[in-house]
């Protein structure tokens, strides 16, 4: 019962923050230790939870996937948007995927991260671009390339997907709420891929016995995940980008003093 409850709580902090700016690699390791859900199994579990969250998209923006897939230059947006913002990261992942995994997910790292990708919300936010797609049906050619060129960051734990990818839109020419919700959109083939990867390399942590604890928690994080999306698109058109990175500044402390 005990192992069912932390799996709940870990798939709600997945749910809640794999699309927000903050980090949702930070708050799993930290809330792990907290916790005590740590180790292989933990990091198995992980994976699992991250495709509740990949679900979520994919349920929320059905329509535009299934236009996507139709491989059509359809008005708007269209499979060449999606697949300029991924390539950039996934040949970087692909390459570095063994070194990312093995130097780069640790305390201190995320902890960088976490700084880092603050900075760069704060300085993308305070830019002053001129907006050129409002909504993400304008989004350009250029613009997805650029997006997918800062999802490049989000290879660095602690930095965020969605962090990254936002601020890269909003420097780009974007708006908020348009750069939010093309980060939401390719975000789903990039962690399904990272996702299968890691969890044919973690294979070996999976096991029956386990089996209600993974789907209690990709329960979970379907559930939440989609209630985050929702709202953090509306979030998108009325609240600054700085205050996600105050809170990653608050968490960065806190993770410094309970982890290190």
């Amino acid at each position: 019962m005990l192992d069912l409850i932390k799996a709940i709580i870990m798939g709600v902090v997945e749910g809640l923050t794999e699309f927000l700016p903050v980090s949702s690699t930070g708050h799993l390791i930290l809330v792990g230790h907290l916790l005590g859900f740590e180790g292989e199994r933990a990091k198995t579990f992980e994976v699992v939870i991250q495709f509740g969250a990949v679900l979520a998209v994919l349920v929320l923006y059905f329509k535009t996937f299934m236009k996507v897939l139709q491989f059509k230059l359809n008005k708007g947006m269209n499979f060449i948007h999606i697949l300029l913002a991924m390539l950039p990261a996934s040949i970087i992942g692909l390459l570095l995927h063994s070194v990312i995994k093995q130097y780069l997910f640790g305390p201190s790292t995320v902890l960088i991260g976490l700084v880092l990708g603050g900075i760069l919300m704060i300085v993308a936010e305070r830019s002053k671009r001129e907006v050129t797609a409002e909504e993400i049906d304008d989004i350009s050619y250029k613009q997805a390339f650029i997006i997918g060129c800062f999802q490049i960051l989000a290879l660095w734990p602690g930095f965020s997907r969605s962090g990254s990818t936002i601020s890269g839109g909003i420097l780009a020419g974007t708006s908020q709420k348009a750069a939010a919700e093309f980060t939401f959109i390719v975000s789903v083939p990039i962690m399904g891929a990272a996702s299968l990867l890691d969890l044919i390399d973690n294979r070996a942590g999976l096991t029956t016995s386990d089996l209600p604890l993974f789907l209690v928690g990709l329960c979970a994080s379907f559930i939440v995940g989609m209630l985050a999306v929702v709202t953090f698109v509306n979030l998108m058109k009325k609240l600054k980008l700085s205050w996600f990175a105050y809170y990653r500044f608050v968490l960065a402390a806190v993770f410094a003093i309970i982890i290190l």
